[in-house]
């Protein structure tokens, strides 16, 4: 098993930053594929970023085109921490966060494909 638990999450106004953080705890691994999600209210939740292992030590990073050139997802292993870190927010970026895991890549970065979640973080971005 494994718990994951999420931070960092805050109110800013479009145009800032924020840096989310995930520690993982329990049987963790440094080949566990990481990711983010976000869920907006009254919205299914949706893919933003992930990091996967490789297969050869090299890790993956995959964004949705909604965030890429804007976010950057990062880990720690040593701390057995994942980030997200975001610039440039927008109104739209407003959601709850989700960090999640998984023991090995199946077929996409669906929601459904991820076996370890955290609690989330709010973010919200004005305009």
């Amino acid at each position: 098993q494994v718990q994951l638990v999420e931070s960092g999450g805050g109110y800013v106004q479009a145009g800032d930053s924020l840096r989310l953080s995930c520690a993982a705890s329990g049987r963790t691994s440094s080949r566990y594929d990481l990711g983010w999600f976000r869920q907006a209210p009254g919205k299914e939740r949706e893919f933003v970023a992930a990091n996967d292992w490789s297969g050869s030590g090299t890790y993956y990073t995959y964004y949705a085109d909604s965030v890429k050139g804007r976010f950057t997802i990062s880990r720690d292993n040593a701390k057995n921490t994942v980030y997200l870190q975001m610039n440039s927010l927008k109104p739209e970026d407003t959601a709850v966060y989700y960090c999640a895991a998984r023991i090995f890549y199946r077929s996409s970065y669906h929601p459904s494909e991820y076996d370890y979640w955290g609690q989330g973080t709010q973010v919200t971005v004005s305009s």
